[in-house]
């Protein structure tokens, strides 16, 4: 019982990330302002590192939480940059 109630869990939080996900790739390519695109952006980034973490529970697989990980850190120090260059107009001083 406890088995088939995580796996009905998992996957209907896959489906709900995956419903999140197209909801910012919308606003990441419709968004009427850069802000609103580097919020989608953002947004995704999160979704896909949370649907890893996902998929590595559902298979036991720990190369699923190294990616996300990776993923993690690589879009905090997109997000950085993006606004960094939002608000100064350059990355590097």
């Amino acid at each position: 019982m406890t088995n088939l109630m995580l796996a009905w869990a998992i996957t209907t939080a896959q489906v709900l990330i995956g419903l999140a996900m197209l909801c910012a790739a919308y606003r990441m390519l419709v968004g009427p302002r850069v802000q609103d695109r580097v919020l989608g952006l953002d947004t995704l980034y999160v979704n896909a590192m949370l649907m890893l973490v996902t998929f590595g529970i559902q298979t036991g697989r720990t190369l699923y939480f190294e990616a996300a990980l990776i993923i993690a850190l690589l879009g905090f120090v997109g997000t950085v940059t993006l606004a960094k260059f939002l608000m100064r107009g350059e990355v590097i001083e």
